[in-house]
């Protein structure tokens, strides 16, 4: 078993370079944008990208989404206190929007048409790995494992794609390509190692 990692100000959980995902959205169906009590942390910077990106996306959400988001706005804090996008009936994020049968984020969908220059949270992007502020200017990474992904990690493991390989863009979008280069140098060592 490896030790806790710190790349950086960053801490690691040594499962991020060990185990294995990879999203097979077409098993899942989406369910993370589903799923849970809350909706996704978001930052305040966040919220501000959100609200630009809200005409542009609006055609995209479904009636119950709209009137949520006329209602409390795009995010509301939650009961741990954690600022969260919105969601409907208790679950949906208001963002969700369904291709085939498939739940997509409409951020991330008019973001690769090139319409909005804001992607999605970062805290969707990195998971499923979750981010917690420590003491000292310290972050944690935790991996989180949740039954409704349990494709993403077999796909994972038949690709042989650790997580922190599998989200080199969101870790490089967080905290910088010198940091992630870092942390694959680190990575390495430690694997060898092991």
């Amino acid at each position: 078993m490896l030790p806790i990692i710190q790349v950086g100000e960053v801490l690691l959980s040594p499962d991020i370079l060990t185990r294995h995902f990879c999203c097979d959205i077409s098993v899942c169906g989406g369910q993370c944008c589903v799923e849970g009590d809350a909706g996704a942390p978001v930052t305040l910077d966040e919220v501000a990208s959100i609200e630009d990106s809200l005409d542009e996306v609006w055609e995209d959400l479904s009636a119950s989404a709209q009137a949520v988001i006329d209602k409390q706005g795009v995010a509301y804090v939650d009961q741990d206190g954690d600022l969260v996008t919105s969601i409907v009936a208790g679950k949906d994020c208001v963002f969700t929007c369904y291709e085939k049968g498939v739940c997509l984020c409409a951020l991330e969908r008019k973001f690769r048409q090139g319409k909005i220059p804001f992607c999605k949270p970062i805290s969707c992007a990195l998971y499923p790995i979750r981010e917690k502020k420590l003491g000292n200017g310290l972050i944690g990474l935790n991996y989180n494992e949740w039954v409704v992904c349990k494709s993403a990690v077999a796909l994972g493991e038949k690709m042989q794609l650790p997580v922190y390989r599998f989200l080199k863009e969101p870790l490089v979008r967080r905290f910088g390509e010198e940091w992630y280069r870092q942390l694959e140098e680190t990575a390495d060592a430690l694997l060898k190692e092991k």
